[in-house]
């Protein structure tokens, strides 16, 4: 073999050995689709509890509660919202037998996956908590009304921006603040069909769904959600009917910045409306709720007068709302 072709086997055998240790090229793959959450405007959820309370206290069967009812309806059908009123008529502890009324607005009605988004609208009928005056009403800002003006932000937001692959059902539910005069639990007896003097509007719905057989993949309660001081604990029966959509919402709390507001420890569980949710209607729901242990704890402004609108931040609606929201736009 002569030195001049040396060079051009030496090449071949190196390009050779080259080609045999190189691994052919990954098939492409198809690109993971980003999700894109609208923006939540806390500005505009500010502006919709402030609304409901320039009504006055949402108390059943006086004219601010009328007003309001027609207000979130009309406000939730100018949002592409399908809207059911549900009245129905209950008596309460003090014997009295008063009308209600559940507001539920349905979006992307087509779809079969649901998640139902709920609260309460109903104002307590007296401030049993005020040290000063526990039979003054109150205006039910923060407990009520701050719940309310999440969904209805929301609300807009669903129909502004659309493209959930998931239907989206709202309930306001009334009658939640209607129970006993505090230091009077249990001394008057519930009528049939009644498991509790509180959550009269869940109770009624979970038995009287508004479409027959309706059913959700799971359902997120908010209430009392509006307050500077608020911090989100896993609530009890959240825990015990819905770990897995806990888990969820505060991973992507926590994925968002907002662990220090959503924290990850179980408190004692409670009743509210996400309760009859889970055990009557079947729905496992969880419950996103103010806890201030040693606060009274729900807050000391609780069922007082202070629940008016210098408790509100800002800040807190828009950390709710923007969790809420992006719970709901990445479900597949």
């Amino acid at each position: 073999m002569t030195r001049r072709y040396l060079p051009l086997l030496l090449a071949v055998f190196l390009l050779g050995c080259g080609r045999s240790n190189q691994q052919e090229p990954p098939a492409p793959s198809e690109a993971t689709p980003t999700v894109v959450v609208p923006p939540f405007n806390a500005d505009s959820a500010y502006a919709f509890v402030a609304q409901q309370v320039a009504f006055g206290p949402r108390i059943p069967n006086t004219p601010a509660h009328a007003q309001a009812a027609d207000y979130l309806v009309s406000t939730l059908r100018r949002y592409g919202a399908r809207v059911t009123v549900q009245d129905f008529r209950q008596t309460v502890y003090s014997g009295q037998t008063l009308p209600f009324k559940n507001i539920i607005a349905t979006f992307n009605p087509q779809a079969t996956k649901r998640i139902l988004l709920a609260a309460h609208w109903d104002t307590r009928p007296f401030a049993d908590k005020d040290p000063e005056n526990p039979q003054a009403t109150f205006d039910g800002a923060n407990d009520g009304g701050s719940g309310v003006g999440v969904l209805l932000e929301i609300a807009r937001v669903i129909h502004t921006f659309g493209e959930l692959s998931a239907g989206v059902d709202i309930i306001l539910y009334d009658g939640e603040d209607w129970g006993e005069r505090e230091g009077e639990q249990g001394r008057h007896r519930l009528p049939r069909g009644l498991e509790e003097w509180w959550c009269l509007g869940s109770q009624y719905w979970s038995r009287n769904k508004h479409t027959s057989n309706y059913n959700a993949y799971y359902g997120i309660l908010l209430d009392m959600v509006g307050a500077r001081s608020a911090q989100f604990h896993r609530e009890g029966y959240s825990m015990e009917f819905a770990s897995g959509i806990v888990e969820k919402v505060w991973n992507h709390a926590q994925r968002l910045g907002f662990s220090h507001v959503f924290v990850r420890q179980t408190q004692a569980p409670i009743t509210d409306d996400h309760y009859f949710v889970n055990t009557i209607a079947g729905i496992p729901m969880i419950n996103i709720v103010h806890y201030e242990p040693g606060k009274g704890f729900f807050g000391d402004f609780h069922h007082t007068q202070r629940d008016n609108m210098d408790i509100i931040s800002k800040e807190m609606l828009g950390i709710v709302g923007t969790t809420v929201l992006n719970t709901l736009y990445h479900e597949p």
